[in-house]
């Protein structure tokens, strides 16, 4: 799986509660970094997903996905889109910034506008 679909594949894990899934697209040490919290390595990760996400049912429509210059030798995946509530009501706008090893995501980074 190239790294687009990887970023693709994690926002589908999660509107559909796909864990095992997700748990494959990590790697042992990820870290999610979010304006309200970081989360450590991937099993707390999956954890805090299944069984502590302040929302659950929610959807994340994707606007865009861009992908840094791989001739320079960068890993990294920006992805824009929306968390949309059970309702399908806007939650907030995000960009996540997938950094990668090999090919399981390494850690992301959350920019939120409400």
């Amino acid at each position: 799986m190239d790294r687009e679909a990887t970023a693709r594949e994690y926002y589908r894990t999660l509107d559909e509660d796909d864990y095992e899934t997700l748990a494959d697209l990590l790697a042992p040490h990820f870290v999610h970094y979010r304006p309200d919290r970081t989360i450590e390595g991937r099993d707390r990760f999956v954890a805090f997903m299944r069984e502590e996400r302040p929302m659950k049912a929610t959807s994340h429509p994707l606007d865009a996905v861009y992908a840094t210059a791989p001739e320079r030798g960068e890993s990294e995946i920006a992805v824009r889109g929306r968390l949309l509530d059970p309702d399908g009501e806007p939650v907030v706008s995000f960009v996540d910034v997938f950094a990668f090893d090999g090919e399981n995501v390494r850690s992301i980074h959350t920019y939120t506008q409400a």
